[in-house]
């Protein structure tokens, strides 16, 4: 199993950003899968859930603003970020949790993990 995010980058507040996720040694659609993020000195986050059915739960932090999608062609997780902030700024990671349904900020809940993709909101 392997996971590869990509897209982060330096973006000025109010900006916006797609993030991927491209998996590899299983099928994405049948597994739920989470974008988790830890900011600078911060423990980390929970951020945004989809379901095997598609449905999707959002952190208060991030709703309205984030949305997860999956393209089942492409195997590939994305997170649309829109009005960003500077609190949004974080290294953000795709993760499947060990637990069908867990939308945790505790990494040992997740089984698998890519390396990351860093966000930084700034003017």
């Amino acid at each position: 199993v392997q996971l590869l995010e990509s897209g982060g980058g330096l973006v000025q507040p109010g900006g916006s950003l797609r993030l991927s996720c491209v998996a590899s040694g299983f099928i994405l659609s049948h597994s739920d899968m989470n974008w988790v993020r830890q900011g600078p000195g911060k423990g980390f986050e929970w951020v945004a859930y989809i379901a095997r059915s598609g449905s999707t739960d959002y952190a208060a932090s991030v709703k309205g603003r984030f949305t997860v999608s999956r393209d089942n062609t492409a195997n590939t997780l994305y997170l649309e970020m829109h009005a960003l902030k500077t609190e949004d700024t974080a290294r953000y990671y795709c993760a499947t949790p060990r637990i069908r349904g867990s939308k945790s900020s505790d990494r040992s809940d997740y089984a698998f993990w890519g390396q990351g993709t860093q966000v930084t909101v700034s003017s």
